[in-house]
């Protein structure tokens, strides 16, 4: 069996004042952002391009992001992938809706608040059931 993960030593950041711009302190790290990996089952409204926009919007807004760019793509019969670009990094997503299942992804790094952008999913889409996983992406200290 091939291993899929490796621990490296980092060196720690000695101070506040000397981590690169835009990285995050807390929970006692210092660290690039926050990416959620979200999944959604169960959901409504998943071919639904306009509701998706205004819900990542919402998220963009309420967790303190920049939007620069938005982007979604359609498939055929159904199924929407899209981005939401931010200067803080992004929200992509992928629909399956004939399993009523949606896949994202939330990375925000700065003085931004990704969590926030959950209970807007769940009001917006009705998921019965929501996986959330929470990585801290490029830990220096």
């Amino acid at each position: 069996m091939s291993k899929t993960s490796e621990i490296i030593e980092l060196p720690s950041c000695p101070s506040v004042e000397s981590k690169p711009d835009y990285f995050v302190e807390k929970d006692g790290l210092v660290f690039a952002g926050t990416h959620l990996i979200v999944d959604l089952w169960g959901a409504a409204g998943l071919n639904d391009a306009e509701l998706i926009e205004k819900t990542l919007r919402r998220c963009v807004d309420i967790s303190g992001a920049t939007l620069l760019h938005f982007h979604i793509h359609a498939f055929e019969p159904n199924g929407l992938s899209g981005v939401a670009v931010l200067a803080e990094s992004h929200i992509s997503f992928h629909t399956w809706p004939d399993q009523g299942y949606m896949a994202l992804d939330i990375f925000m790094c700065g003085n931004t608040e990704p969590h926030k952008c959950l209970p807007i999913l769940k009001s917006a889409f009705v998921p019965t059931s929501v996986q959330v996983n929470d990585l801290k992406r490029g830990v220096i200290g």
